[in-house]
């Protein structure tokens, strides 16, 4: 069994390999080539926009992917979304894709570009958002990006994605409507997914993908506390949290392990070792499966 795996070229590259590196998998790719090297004998890769993922996906031409959510509304596309990953600075809160025009535009309302033109890379979705309010009349053009300094000259509007919305203010924009929001999906088409080998390998990928994901924002504490401290020790944790105790080879003291948010660990040792805990260890993670 091999799984045809699609992977996003461009700005999600890098974060989308770190983070297959922190779930187990090791990908390496030549600067010009578009087939990267995956030690996985289970798996083939290509890298692709992730505009056309979703296409090649419901065509049958790869088996699961990783694309936003964006793109799958944009094509239409019919696939089994598996899990959503929110990874790198670009994805880790949802991007919205949004309608802007220009602070001084009379356009308030999707009803108002009737017989106006509209650049944004999102075609499709833009027409099926415009016939939704009744606009059959409006000129939606594709364009290559840049589109923020298209306004007012080159079109009157634009949909475009933002997280910040701190580009459209610098050009002077405003939001006139959300039509989505978008984070990272892993995919698969329907064929993929009804065969149990590739499914079992997909699902496997998810739980990994989704522990590294987990794992990004905690970190683990060990240490040695003595018994007669344990209860003064285990104030101190954050709450719902439970530690692991264990004897030691002295019977007066016990190792103690737990998982914390990394934020925590900044505030949280000094007490513990004010209240007796030893050796303190505080570690990385690289995945965490609930």
């Amino acid at each position: 069994m091999q799984l045809k795996l699609g992977l996003p070229k461009g700005s999600l590259q890098d974060a989308t390999f770190k983070l297959f590196e922190k779930a187990g998998w090791d990908i390496r790719v030549d600067s010009r080539s578009y087939q990267p090297m995956i030690d996985d004998p289970e798996l083939t890769a290509i890298l692709m926009r992730p505009q056309e993922i979703p296409r090649y996906l419901q065509d049958g031409v790869i088996d699961a992917g990783l694309t936003g959510k964006d793109w799958i509304e944009d094509n239409a596309a019919d696939v089994h979304e598996v899990c959503e990953l929110t990874y790198s600075k670009v994805t880790r809160n949802p991007i919205r894709i949004v309608l802007a025009v220009a602070q001084n535009s009379e356009v308030y309302a999707a009803s108002d570009l009737r017989g106006k033109r509209i650049a944004t890379e999102y075609v499709r979705l833009t027409e099926r958002y415009l016939a939704s309010h009744g606009v059959t009349d409006a000129d939606v053009e594709f364009s290559w990006g840049a589109d923020e300094v298209k306004v007012p000259v080159l079109a009157d509007a634009i949909v475009v994605n933002t997280e910040t919305g701190s580009s459209l203010r610098a050009h002077n924009l405003r939001i006139v409507d959300t039509l989505l929001t978008s984070t990272t999906r892993f995919v698969a088409n329907h064929t993929a997914w009804a065969e149990p080998e590739k499914r079992a390998k997909i699902e496997n990928m998810a739980m990994l993908l989704i522990g590294a994901l987990n794992a990004g924002s905690l970190v683990g504490l060990k240490m040695n506390v003595p018994r007669a401290s344990l209860d003064e020790v285990v104030a101190h944790l954050p709450a719902l949290k439970r530690p692991t105790v264990s004897p030691l080879y002295e019977n007066a003291w016990v190792a103690l392990e737990i998982i914390i948010e990394e934020k925590e660990a900044r505030d949280l040792i000094p007490r513990l070792k004010r209240s007796g805990a030893e050796g303190i260890v505080e570690y990385p993670l690289n995945k965490v499966v609930y």
